[in-house]
């Protein structure tokens, strides 16, 4: 995966217009196939043991919104989007290895 890691601050930066600590993270999924469904449990499950109370989750259905797929230039499903704090990462697969998914967005 990603060797090189960068330190997290706990730095407040903008998100918005707005100081802000959360992390905020986009999930893209197609509908209710098994591995998007699996995707949403296991970032919940990443959200509630590892960034409790840091973390924001806006789940998006590609079916439902295709222009934000269209937008973002998503090309596999799920993917997850780290927002912010900045940079913007991107995590695709079933986010079923917490410690992978927490590496390639940065946050150990």
């Amino acid at each position: 995966m990603l060797e090189n890691v960068k330190k997290t601050t706990n730095i407040k930066q903008k998100h918005n217009g707005v100081a802000s600590e959360k992390n905020v993270f986009h999930l893209f999924v197609a509908g209710k196939s098994s591995s998007s469904a699996k995707a949403i449990v296991n970032i919940k499950a990443i959200c509630e043991n590892y960034l409790k109370g840091k973390c924001e989750l806006k789940i998006i259905d590609i079916y439902e919104q295709p222009t934000l797929a269209y937008e973002e230039k998503i090309i596999a499903i799920p993917v997850l989007i780290k927002k912010f704090p900045l940079p913007e990462e991107r995590v695709i697969g079933d986010l079923s290895n917490p410690e992978k998914v927490l590496k390639g967005l940065y946050l150990i």
